[in-house]
């Protein structure tokens, strides 16, 4: 069993709101599954043609929860507007297109860099800017959460 909590920052304009807790049941949470046995729970926000039952939330994320079998690589799109960052929590992988400073720089076959991250369990993994995330399952497969935003752009 796994639980996960969203904590979401808000504009200045509802700093001082009322705090909100949703309570969301496992048979409430939308799954979709891909030909290739790839899966994503919409949690909250749109993908692939579902909508999650969490919303209202300032910085409209999206948050999804996805699994990707054994030595398979899924292509997964993200709006190049939103800061994403993804979290492993079963598994290992190797991610394209993470941020500095643990990512790793490679040149390859085709003579451009690219930039990858190993991400075993309990990994956090930050995303440049991009329109889609490159995801390759290690031996056991992986799972994660895959969590997008518009960015506030405002002090913290």
């Amino acid at each position: 069993m796994h639980g996960f909590q969203l904590w979401s920052n808000l504009p200045a304009s509802l700093k001082m709101t009322a705090p909100r807790y949703q309570d969301i049941a496992a048979g409430d949470i939308p799954t979709v599954t891909e030909d290739d046995g790839t899966s994503a729970r919409v949690i909250c926000g749109d993908f692939w043609g579902q909508r999650g039952p969490v919303a209202g939330v300032a910085t409209d994320p999206r948050y999804l929860d996805i699994s990707v079998p054994p030595g398979r690589t899924r292509r997964i799109a993200v709006e190049i507007t939103r800061h994403a960052f993804a979290y492993v929590f079963a598994g290992s992988g190797t991610f394209r297109d993470a941020s500095d400073p643990r990512a790793v720089r490679t040149e390859a076959t085709d003579g451009s860099d690219r930039i990858t991250y190993d991400a075993a369990n309990h990994s956090l993994v930050l995303f440049d800017s991009g329109d889609e995330i490159v995801v390759r399952a290690g031996d056991d497969g992986i799972r994660f959460l895959l969590v997008s935003g518009r960015p506030l752009e405002e002090p913290v």
